[in-house]
């Protein structure tokens, strides 16, 4: 999934206004098609849009390096 870069903020929220002002526009010439799919557009953008804030409160989650038990040597006959 892409990620929004926390430098970017001010250009989602000019792209917001824009989606916002062609719904208005879409309810004011009764185009129930365009509304809903700019509600559903809206929806996700600012589920997207909040996504760079939430990583910037959490942070990077740390994963380590995954270890290999140690295995005891086979003995073969010989």
């Amino acid at each position: 999934m892409l990620s929004t870069n926390p430098k970017m903020l001010p250009r989602p929220d000019e792209l917001e206004e824009d989606l916002t002002a062609r719904r208005e526009r879409a309810v004011a010439e009764n185009w129930r098609g365009e509304t809903d799919g700019l509600d559903l557009t809206l929806t996700f953008w600012r589920s997207k849009r909040e996504q760079p804030r939430r990583f910037e409160r959490t942070g990077p989650v740390p994963l380590g390096l995954p270890t290999v038990p140690h295995q005891s040597p086979q003995l073969t006959e010989g």
